[in-house]
């Protein structure tokens, strides 16, 4: 969680995505406890309130539950949870939009593949 914040979107969606993040890093791992609102105040210089609107988000999608007294923790299959929300939104807002325009400049679906790849971005994975 030493990650900046910015002003591209709102702070609390940045702190959510903060967390999914370490999560998805394995820097946070299943049942264990992860930074208070007041933690992340300080740290980020924000309202407690503003850090609270961020983790109530995990909460509400079974990514983070409350140990009352004790704090937020990382629910079981919260990794599993964020990759798949996480796919289905690089397919809407990517995968979509690449097919659609290559649709539109008549790409086929052959020569789409071909450009993935031989592009020079090693880092996509082979099945």
């Amino acid at each position: 969680m030493n990650e900046i914040l910015n002003q591209e979107k709102s702070i609390y969606i940045q702190i959510k995505e903060m967390i999914e993040n370490d999560i998805l890093r394995d820097v946070l791992l299943e049942e264990e406890r992860v930074p208070s609102t007041n933690e992340l105040a300080r740290l980020y210089a924000i309202n407690p309130a503003t850090a609270a609107k961020g983790v109530n988000l995990l909460v509400d999608e079974d990514i983070l539950y409350k140990k009352r007294g004790i704090g937020m923790f990382v629910a079981g299959g919260a990794k599993e949870r964020i990759m798949k929300k996480r796919r289905e939104e690089f397919y809407d807002n990517y995968v979509k939009k690449l097919i659609a325009e290559a649709v539109s400049i008549g790409i086929s679906k052959k020569e789409l593949i071909d450009m993935i790849n031989e592009s020079k971005d090693g880092g996509v994975q082979d099945e």
